[in-house]
């Protein structure tokens, strides 16, 4: 359902006025509406009461408008009541904005050990330093990102694999470093790497500047050798070593880790989310198949559909809520932002469910030939020969990439609640636009809101948790309240989901 229109504010014989609201009829309960405001306050109702209240027909002493009143839905007496707080509201969701991008992605080197099948990054082989970002471009870009207003920086660095250029890595942070004793910025830095031949003198430089570390982990030994392979056939014990070494280093929270799922993973949930426990891991992200890069190519064989990954995590909840009741604390990553988009008011830093978008406005990419992009997205497209979204090159000052025609492609199509059928969607106030991942999928930046895998997948999660949420037990719930909690005092939760190792 759209804005209410101009009418609908009128006195009605009721005393009580509609503020702008969205609905959705509950999938799993056709009698029972989710309806939400313009802020994202939101509640659910017996469909039956919520056409009384759309008709006027409540009582302005009735405790249901009330509800409806404490999360922005109605206003009974404006000369009482004020929008302030609603737009205190909304202000607050969107205050991500304020900053312009904190996430800062420098891609060293698209060198590594590994030929994963469904990798999105055209990796290449470890003699090719060619591939390897070189010194000029490396400092061109710490001077751009000191131009950004953010005063709070996350710089990660990706690949391929970044340690095989080390070196690059180790100049940039202490460039950043010597720059920010004029600058004064909040600084965190992130490596996504496989941690293999992890390095004592490369553990001690993490040490010293803080680093959290961020790897893969595809379930257990059989399903990650299967999906990460190596010629040694040794990517699961390299990896564990890894962040064993790791954790001792640097702190048992500073190593994360996610899976990325192929069709053979969806056969094992229970497996998966075991193995994380068993290694001590207290997080876990269940990660879809990309359609870049390689995995593009190989989508017949590993590729799944949208009903297929949801079944999947379905069946992958209910062993997490078990594994918590247990009394083994777990949380899963994406759920954890959905659900602090649904239980909480804060807008998180996740950079594919903004709107406006955060691709250039909440992240940009520096890859290793010194061109700039504004998602990882953006920069497998101009690997498979489509340049539509880049911003320039490290050599350009931030205002011309501002000013690029990818900018304003992203501006066009980038605002959730203005393009077609999301300006409908009851859950659009906690989702986002993604307009480069509609024109990698379907040719178009805005993109068929119906038949796009991007709305499905986000609806079906949201109507999964919300059930979930709606129906569970005291103690489900409260578990479920705690990921959110948690979701919410990330500094960067962006860095955990979008850290392709």
């Amino acid at each position: 359902m759209k804005f209410r229109p101009p009418e609908a504010f009128a006195a009605s014989s009721q005393g009580y006025r509609l503020l702008p609201l969205r609905f959705r009829r509950l999938p799993w309960n056709r009698d029972r509406v989710f309806v939400s405001s313009l802020a994202g306050d939101w509640l659910t109702m017996e469909r039956a009461m919520f056409e009384r209240f759309v008709r006027h027909e409540l009582d302005p002493t009735d405790p249901v408008l009330a509800d409806l009143q404490a999360r922005h839905l109605a206003v009974v007496d404006l000369q009482r009541s004020a929008l302030a707080p609603l737009l205190s509201q909304y202000r607050t969701r969107k205050a991500y904005l304020l900053g312009g991008p904190a996430l800062h992605i420098f891609v060293v080197s698209l060198r590594c050990h590994h030929t994963c099948n469904y990798c999105q990054v055209s990796r290449q082989q470890t003699s090719k330093t060619a591939f390897d970002l070189g010194a000029d471009a490396a400092r061109l870009a710490v001077d751009r990102l000191f131009e950004w207003p953010s005063q709070e920086l996350t710089i990660e660095f990706q690949g391929g694999e970044p340690l095989l250029n080390f070196e690059q890595v180790r100049a940039i942070t202490e460039r950043v470093v010597a720059r920010n004793e004029t600058e004064k910025r909040s600084l965190r830095f992130v490596l996504a790497s496989t941690l293999h031949d992890l390095t004592d003198e490369q553990l001690a430089f993490f040490q010293t500047h803080r680093f959290k570390l961020s790897t893969s982990l595809d379930g257990p030994e059989w399903l990650h050798n299967a999906n990460r392979p190596r010629p040694e056939r040794d990517s699961y014990r390299r990896t564990v070593e890894g962040i064993e070494r790791g954790r001792k280093a640097l702190g048992e929270d500073a190593i994360s880790a996610l899976t990325t799922l192929t069709k053979r993973s969806l056969e094992a949930p229970e497996a998966i989310i075991d193995e994380y426990r068993r290694l001590g891991l207290h997080s876990i992200s269940l990660r879809p198949l990309s359609h870049y890069g390689f995995a593009a190519k190989t989508r017949e064989r590993n590729g799944y559909d949208t009903a297929a990954f949801l079944a999947f995590y379905d069946r992958a909840l209910e062993h997490l809520l078990a594994v918590n009741r247990s009394g083994y604390s777990m949380d899963e990553t994406f759920a954890s932002l959905l659900l602090s988009q649904l239980l909480g008011p804060f807008g998180h830093g996740y950079v594919d469910l903004r709107s406006p978008t955060g691709a250039g406005f909440g992240a940009v990419i520096y890859d290793y030939d010194g061109q700039v992009y504004p998602s990882d997205e953006a920069r497998m497209l101009a690997a498979m020969g489509d340049n539509s979204f880049s911003l320039g090159n490290v050599g350009q000052p931030v205002s011309e990439w501002l000013a690029s025609p990818a900018m304003h492609r992203l501006m066009a199509a980038g605002v959730a609640e203005s393009l077609p059928t999301c300006s409908d969607c009851a859950y659009v106030p906690m989702c986002g636009a993604d307009p480069i991942e509609h024109y990698a999928r379907q040719g178009d930046a805005i993109g068929h809101r119906p038949t796009s895998d991007f709305c499905s997948r986000q609806m079906g999660m949201f109507d999964l948790l919300l059930q979930r949420y709606e129906t569970a037990s005291v103690a489900d719930r409260q578990i479920l309240e705690s990921w959110a909690l948690g979701a919410g005092a990330d500094e960067s939760p962006e860095v955990a989901l979008d850290a392709a190792a």
